[in-house]
C-alpha cells in the first residue's frame, strides 16, 4: 500500500471518461491504473452499454461509474448515423455526467479533476462548469494531432494535391498518401473528419493535455505542441508487466469487447522456434476486402511460414474456400486473441499490422519488426513514422488498383524475418528498451504523470 493511503490521508480523486470504443478505453483505463498506483482515488465512467458489453472490468482499485450515451441496449451500433450518435451522446451524456458528478459529491467524495477524450468535447466544458480541473486524453499518436490541429486552424487546407509535399512543424515532410486518410481522400467519412477536427474546438479550457505516446518517440513535436499548451507525453500506455513491471497485478488491459483465445495461442506459438512466426493482425474495426484478405492468404501460402492470423468471426467468410483445412499445419487463425501476449512470445518475428496506434505502440514497445498494410484514418501516417523515422519495419505498398498484392506482401516479410531486416530488428529493440525507459521510474513519462498527481494532491488540499 502507498504511504499516502496507509496514513489515511485524502487524496484527489480523478474521474475518468473514454470515447466508448475498446482502442480508445484500453490506453486511459492504463493511465488511470498509473494514477491509482501514484494514489490517486480513480473513477472511470463507463456507458452502460459498455459495461454490460465488457462484463465487468478488472481495473483493481478503480471503481466503475455510470452514465448512459444514450444508446443503453445496442451502443453504437444501435444508432441509425454516427451523426446521431454523437448528438444522442451528448444530450443524454451530459444529464448523466452531471448526476454522476453530483452523486459522488454527495457521497463525500467529490471529484476534483476530470480527465476525458476530446472525442467528446462537451465533457470539458461540463467539468469546468463544475469548477473542476480538466485534462485531455489523446489516444493517438502526438504527430496526427498536431496534424489535426493544423487542419482545424486552418493552416492546413485539404483537398491536397497529389506529388505535393506537405510541411508541418515538427514533422517530417509529408506526402499526401501518407496523411490521415480523412485529408488525403478527403470528403471521406465526414463525420468522422468533424469528430477529429472538433478535439480543439475547445481545448484552450483544459489544463493539461496528455498523449499517449513517450518523448523519445515524438520528441520534435512533443517540443513543438508544447510551445502552445501544456502538453504531456504519458505513454505508453501498455499493462505494465510487459514494460517495466512495477505493477505487479497489471498484466493485461483488463477490458475485452471480443473474447480472446488466449491458451489455444501461447500452447501453439510454444511450440515453435524462436523468431519463425508472423502475426497477422488488422485490430477491433478494420474491414480487409474479399481481394485484399485472398492476396495475404496467397501470400502466406506461398511463404510457408508458421503464421498466427486474427480474422474476427465478421471476417471469416472473406477467406479462401478450404483455407484453415489447408494451411492448417503452419497456420493458426483465431477470431481474437490477446495480442500482447502474442507479441511478448519469442517465438513471433514479425507483426503484419494495419499500423492503428495501439498496434503500433505494442510492436515498438515489445520490439516486433512490423509489416505496415495501412487502411483508413491515421494508420498511413503511423506506417511513415513505422519505417522513416523509426525504422522498425518496411510498408507493404498497394498497387495502382488499390491492393496489396501476394509478391509485395511476400517481400516485405521476407525483408523484416531474413537476414536483409538485421537493422530492423535492431531497431525495433532498441525502441523497446526506450519505451520501458519511459515509464520506469524516474523516466520521462513517469515524470510527467508524477507531477500531475503532486499538482492535483495540492490542489484538492487547497495549496495553491
Amino acid at each position: 500500500m502507498d504511504s499516502n493511503k496507509a496514513n489515511g490521508e485524502e487524496t484527489a480523486h480523478c474521474l475518468i471518461l473514454p470515447y466508448p470504443i475498446q482502442g480508445h478505453i484500453n490506453p486511459i483505463l492504463q493511465f488511470a491504473k498509473r494514477l491509482s498506483h501514484k494514489s490517486l482515488k480513480i473513477t472511470l465512467a463507463l456507458t452502460r452499454f459498455m459495461i454490460l458489453k465488457t462484463k465487468g472490468l478488472s481495473g483493481g482499485s478503480i471503481s466503475i461509474g455510470s452514465i448512459s450515451d444514450g444508446f443503453d441496449e445496442g451502443g453504437r451500433a444501435q444508432a441509425k448515423t454516427h451523426e446521431e450518435y454523437m448528438a444522442r451522446f451528448q444530450q443524454v451524456g451530459q444529464q448523466t455526467l452531471t448526476e454522476l458528478l453530483q452523486a459522488l459529491a454527495d457521497s463525500g467524495s467529490p471529484v476534483d479533476c476530470v480527465v476525458y477524450d476530446p472525442f467528446i468535447p462537451w465533457v470539458l466544458d461540463l467539468a469546468k462548469g463544475f469548477g473542476l480541473l480538466a485534462a485531455a486524453f489523446f489516444t493517438q499518436s502526438c504527430a496526427v494531432d498536431s496534424i489535426y490541429y493544423h487542419v482545424y486552424s486552418g493552416e492546413l487546407k485539404p483537398p491536397l494535391q497529389r506529388g505535393e509535399v506537405v510541411v508541418v512543424p515538427g514533422l517530417p515532410p509529408l506526402r499526401p498518401e501518407e496523411m490521415p486518410s480523412f485529408i488525403y481522400v478527403h470528403g471521406s467519412y465526414p463525420s468522422a473528419f468533424e469528430m477529429v477536427r472538433n478535439q480543439f474546438q475547445n481545448i484552450d479550457k483544459a489544463d493539461w493535455i496528455f498523449v499517449n505516446t513517450f518523448h523519445k518517440l515524438e520528441e520534435e513535436v512533443i517540443n513543438y505542441m508544447s510551445r502552445t499548451w501544456r502538453v504531456k507525453a504519458i505513454g505508453p500506455t501498455i499493462p505494465s508487466m510487459y514494460l517495466d513491471k512495477r505493477l505487479q497485478d497489471d498484466k493485461e488491459y483488463g477490458l475485452n469487447v471480443f473474447n480472446p483465445t488466449t491458451n489455444v495461442c501461447t500452447n501453439w506459438l510454444s511450440q515453435k522456434q524462436p523468431k519463425s512466426v508472423i502475426y497477422i493482425s488488422f485490430g477491433s474495426l478494420a474491414q480487409l476486402s474479399i481481394e485484399q484478405t485472398q492476396e495475404l492468404a496467397r501470400a502466406l501460402t506461398t511463404l510457408n511460414k508458421h503464421f498466427l492470423w486474427v480474422v474476427r468471426s465478421s471476417e471469416l467468410a472473406k477467406l479462401p474456400k478450404n483455407f484453415s483445412e489447408e494451411t492448417s499445419e503452419k497456420g493458426l487463425i483465431v477470431s481474437w486473441c490477446q495480442q500482447l501476449e502474442v507479441l511478448a512470445h519469442h517465438a513471433v518475428g514479425c507483426f503484419v499490422t494495419h499500423c492503428g496506434w495501439n498496434s503500433t505502440l505494442e510492436g515498438l514497445s515489445l520490439g516486433v519488426p512490423m509489416v505496415a498494410m495501412p487502411q483508413w484514418t491515421d494508420q498511413s501516417t503511423n506506417a511513415k513514422f513505422v519505417v522513416d523515422v523509426w525504422r522498425v519495419g518496411v510498408w507493404a505498398r498497394a498497387d495502382e488498383t488499390g491492393l496489396v498484392r501476394e509478391g509485395e506482401i511476400c517481400r516485405c516479410i521476407e525483408h523484416v524475418m531474413e537476414g536483409d531486416g538485421e537493422e530492423i530488428r535492431g531497431n525495433a529493440n532498441k525502441w523497446k528498451e526506450m519505451a520501458r525507459e519511459a515509464v520506469d521510474e524516474g523516466g520521462s513519462s513517469d515524470r510527467n504523470i508524477g507531477e500531475f498527481v503532486s499538482t492535483l494532491m495540492s490542489c484538492s488540499k487547497g495549496v495553491s
